[in-house]
């Protein structure tokens, strides 16, 4: 759930409380400010990762549509952007409990987090142990394999 809005951790507090309109927030990361990946030249990051808990008829698609929203909600606008250029705020549905999907809008687990420290950072925060569906891999042992880009994770002051 990364941020760059004016004020980053605030946009990111906002639209935490933004999903707790249709699910629980039940756990939270700390924030973290991270270095930009690939387009380098601009400014940092700030990511979190959040466990929701979301009522019975909230399919993984429906939830990523509400997620797009919410996003939409604080100017982001899919497709007008660079790739891994600034955006106003990006949320991710990295898992959907045990759920293994591969679609057009959606793949689960997320494609890319098992290489993303500035995922894994918070999601082993939040859920040490777990272990991605599928391959079985705990996020501890990816997080590992990120070595250098460890660096760039920073956690922010509370």
């Amino acid at each position: 759930m990364p941020s760059r809005a004016g004020e980053p951790a605030a946009t990111l507090k906002a639209a935490l409380a933004d999903l707790e309109k249709f699910a629980v927030v039940s756990r939270a990361s700390h924030f973290y400010r991270t270095a930009p990946v690939g387009m380098t030249e601009q400014p940092e990051f700030v990511n979190a990762v959040a466990a929701v808990d979301v009522p019975g008829k909230l399919t993984p698609l429906k939830l990523l549509e509400r997620m797009m929203k919410i996003e939409r909600a604080y100017g982001r606008e899919r497709g007008r952007e660079l790739a891994q250029g600034p955006r106003t705020l990006d949320l991710d549905l990295l898992l959907y409990g045990d759920y293994v999907v591969e679609t057009e809008p959606l793949t689960l687990p997320h494609p890319r987090m098992g290489e993303r420290a500035f995922v894994l950072v918070p999601l082993v925060e939040i859920a040490p142990g777990l272990r991605l569906p599928a391959s079985g891999r705990s996020v501890e042992a990816l997080l590992a394999e990120c070595g250098a880009s460890l660096k760039s994770v920073e956690a922010l002051e509370a």
